[in-house]
């Protein structure tokens, strides 16, 4: 296989659509799409020096493969990270973090405002491994200082959280990791590298689920794991190698060639995002309303020096609690009710009886997540469409 054209100093729009490729001897304009689980070698003594690690080339596809190394290049140039690993899912991705960089002893500090299944690898995988953890609220940078140790390794943020969009001050937080002798890791699903590069403020660990955003379309599940070179050998490289976490080449596929249109699409889902807000901040029977972009929004200043656009979600919460979001939900016409986020189509969720339901009532109070709380992941229809459907759907809320 041929590399295509050094990328240089391009653009990051340029390397959405050229970052990482690769060609065959075909010549083919579309990247291909490698089908294999393993690979032969022209001698047994290549096989070998291939293991040894002396002869550069693929071995299994558990370990890598041609179109998955193309993804997780063109990624890791979008978010300025000196590489980038694929997995299966983002939760993959998280566990695949925590489990390869802690042992036994070690303490994590992370924010209330979590993924629930993130805050269940925290908060009842890690402590069966001989692991501690401690919660504080992530706006609050006393609060990380104090819960410091000198056990703790890692912190742990979402910045916009799930699902209240609250947001962290990456660059005050990774300065406390450092001065305590930690890593710090932002999920950043929920912005994408078209609207926010976490590494730039000084985060040393990026996680994603390609899912989300960088998918667009809900077709296929997806993580990536961005680091430094020091954590990729002393910790990630032979525990992804050994437990297997990998991404099928085709979901890679799928998701290289979705970062061709990731900043286009990102734009139009934060135009959207803020008309939708804009329509509910004004209606009666909503009584709150959370995007990042708001002037309304608890960090909206902080928002706007770390992150390129509001995203494409926007929560809110409905007068009347779980009973009026049901019946909300219940009568949209337009809009899915669906758990997932960052698809083409907005999908209108309620965290507390679902992506947040195996939580206890103290954590999602602590998350910010209530009874009248929604998440709606705006898409990419007509804003007024959307504006439409909310409408009448509150009427009967």
């Amino acid at each position: 296989m041929a590399t295509n054209k050094k990328p240089g100093n391009w653009r990051r729009r340029t390397q959405a659509v050229r970052g990482g490729q690769v060609r065959t001897g075909f010549q083919e304009t579309c990247e291909p799409l490698i089908f294999t689980a393993g690979y032969a070698y022209e001698t047994a003594d290549e096989a070998e020096a291939r293991f040894k690690g002396e002869s550069p080339g693929y071995q299994y596809s558990r370990l890598a493969n041609p179109t998955v190394t193309m993804f997780e290049e063109r990624l890791a140039q979008l978010e300025g990270a000196p590489l980038a690993r694929a997995t299966a899912t983002g939760m993959a991705a998280v566990t695949a973090v925590f489990l390869a960089g802690l042992k036994t002893g070690d303490h994590v500090v992370a924010a209330n405002a979590l993924f629930g299944s993130c805050r269940y690898v925290i908060e009842t995988v890690l402590p069966r491994f001989g692991i501690a953890c401690t919660f504080v609220e992530g706006s609050d940078l006393d609060a990380w200082k104090a819960a410091m140790r000198p056990a703790t390794k890692l912190l742990f943020i979402e910045t916009p959280s799930n699902p209240t969009l609250s947001i962290v001050d990456i660059a005050a937080v990774a300065k406390i990791a450092e001065d305590g002798g930690a890593r710090l890791i932002v999920d950043n699903a929920f912005a994408s590298p078209a609207l926010q590069r976490p590494m730039e403020h000084g985060a040393h660990i990026v996680v994603h689920s390609s899912t989300k955003f960088i998918d667009g379309q809900g077709r296929a599940l997806g993580g990536a794991i961005l680091c430094h070179p020091d954590f990729l050998e002393e910790n990630l490289q032979q525990f992804l190698r050994n437990t297997g976490p990998a991404i099928s080449p085709f979901n890679a596929w799928l998701h290289l060639k979705s970062l061709e249109t990731l900043e286009l699409r990102m734009k139009q889902h934060c135009d959207n995002a803020a008309r939708v807000a804009e329509f509910l901040a004004g209606h009666k029977k909503v009584t709150r309303v959370l995007y990042p972009f708001r002037a309304d929004h608890p960090q909206h200043n902080l928002a706007r020096a770390q992150m390129d656009g509001g995203g494409g979600v926007v929560s809110f919460e409905i007068e009347g609690g779980k009973s009026a979001v049901f019946k909300c939900a219940n009568a949209l016409e337009l809009i899915d009710i669906s758990n997932n986020l960052g698809d083409s189509k907005s999908l209108f969720t309620h965290p507390e009886t679902t992506t947040h339901q195996k939580m206890t009532p103290e954590a999602r109070a602590a998350g910010g997540v209530t009874s009248g709380l929604v998440r709606l992941s705006v898409g990419l229809e007509d804003p007024e469409d959307l504006c439409e459907d909310l409408e009448q759907a509150l009427k009967v809320a």
